[in-house]
């Protein structure tokens, strides 16, 4: 009997409407793979179930009669049918607290977990990811929320012209909108009493290649952080220009024994042995961007406690916005308490008080912390994702996972991204430690 592939509706977020497979990309799989794939309607999917109608889809309002069912979000766990195989971001492989009864239900309900996130080549690199496209929403959101805090404080800028990364059509629209605004910084420049304008942006992976790309409609120099620490002090700097400063691994922790050289594989197994340097420079930049990987063992970018020493010895920082596209609550960016929605992006953080309110008013510093920031641009992202997703698609969709996790013929990707094998945990993740169980 033929498997049944599903893509299901996304219920976590009423604002998530992206796919892991585009009307284009499913049809173009049954052709040439003969697959049958059902699509569970959805009324508020970026592609409309026409869309997939016409490209010869089958629509079904539920997958009970598919064996494998690709998603985005992590599922509810009443939705979680037993012995069927999810494949989803299920942020479970880093022990995260509040998704381990997600992994429970998986395992007692017998079900194999494939996750994207853990869809890595041998370096380590991942394959099917929607970071590129987090980088861009978020650094279009992160400006955004930099001229509306600018406003608040009475301070007209060009960015306030922004508009949050949903509200446009395409990212071909916000980019005519960004180089108009770039063109306007360069010309007429932004207030002196907030240059020089800098730009932090922390990470070197798809993330950040995002956010630079958005950067990159602007005038901008970059500079090294050691030339940000003296910047503003030498007076060598101009209004008409974004300073831009990428911070490595190596540039926001360092060993914590004197003399040791950094090794970037010892910081990512025992970041305990590290300690952050980044702080010294966040009195220096106006906006800082967060887009590392992050565990509890590695030590945080922004602590709570710095940000309180920074206000009480300092009137007015120079630090206005935290765009953390990270978004590890309570994490790298240790004051983002949690993540925010597209309805509600931005919260102002009071160093003093250690408190958070939404919106753009208050004393301290405004966060920008979306979760699902490429659901802001859902049509261009998810023509990217289907398309890195196309070659392990059929593999996934043809495995028998009622075999042993040795013998499931699978490729070293998507075998290395298997958390859980018909109800139980796999070799690689035997560390999880799951409640009751």
């Amino acid at each position: 009997m033929e498997k049944r592939i599903g893509i299901r509706k996304e219920t976590k977020s009423a604002r998530e409407c992206r796919v892991p497979v585009t009307p284009y990309f499913a049809e173009k799989l049954m052709r040439e793979n003969d697959l049958s794939i059902v699509v569970q309607r959805s009324d508020k999917r970026v592609f409309k179930d026409v869309e997939y109608m016409h490209c010869g889809v089958e629509l079904a309002d539920s997958l009970h009669d598919c064996d494998v069912i690709f998603g985005i979000k992590e599922i509810p766990v009443s939705e979680i049918e037993p012995g069927k195989t999810y494949v989803i971001f299920s942020h479970t492989h880093k022990e995260q607290p509040y998704n381990m009864p997600l992994l429970q239900a998986f395992i007692e309900r017998r079900c194999t977990l494939i996750d994207y996130e853990c869809i890595r080549d041998e370096r380590g690199h991942r394959l099917v990811a929607f970071g590129y496209y987090a980088g861009l929403a978020g650094m279009i959101n992160t400006l955004w929320a930099l001229g509306e805090r600018y406003k608040r404080q009475g301070i007209a800028t060009p960015f306030t012209q922004l508009q949050q990364a949903f509200r446009y059509k395409s990212l071909i629209a916000a980019r005519r909108e960004l180089r108009a605004i770039g063109e306007a910084i360069a010309t007429r420049g932004v207030p002196e009493e907030i240059a020089p304008l800098t730009v932090g942006i922390v990470g070197r992976g798809r993330v950040s290649m995002g956010a630079q790309e958005i950067m990159n409609m602007f005038p901008v120099q970059d500079i090294t952080p050691a030339d940000l620490l003296k910047l503003e002090k030498s007076g060598n700097f101009s209004n008409k220009i974004i300073y831009r400063t990428l911070f490595s691994e190596s540039d926001i922790a360092a060993p914590v024994e004197p003399g040791r050289p950094f090794v970037l594989k010892e910081y990512y197994k025992a970041g305990q042995a590290y300690r952050n340097v980044f702080e010294k420079y966040v009195d220096c930049l106006s906006v800082v961007v967060n887009g590392i990987f992050w565990h509890e063992r590695m030590p945080r970018l922004i602590t709570s406690d710095y940000l309180e020493q920074l206000f009480c010895t300092t009137p007015r920082p120079k630090l206005t916005v935290v765009g953390d596209i990270t978004c590890d609550p309570c994490g790298s960016v240790e004051f983002t308490h949690k993540a925010t929605d597209v309805e509600h992006p931005i919260f102002i953080y009071n160093p003093l008080t250690r408190q958070p309110v939404t919106g753009f008013d208050g004393e301290g510093i405004a966060v920008m912390a979306v979760d699902i920031l490429p659901s802001e641009l859902p049509r261009d992202a998810s023509n990217s994702f289907s398309e890195l997703l196309e070659e392990f698609f059929v593999p996934i969709a043809r495995a028998d996972y009622s075999k042993p996790y040795e013998e499931l013929a699978l490729p070293y990707p998507i075998k290395k991204a298997v958390i859980v094998l018909a109800g139980r945990l796999t070799p690689k993740y035997a560390y999880l430690k799951i409640p009751n169980s």
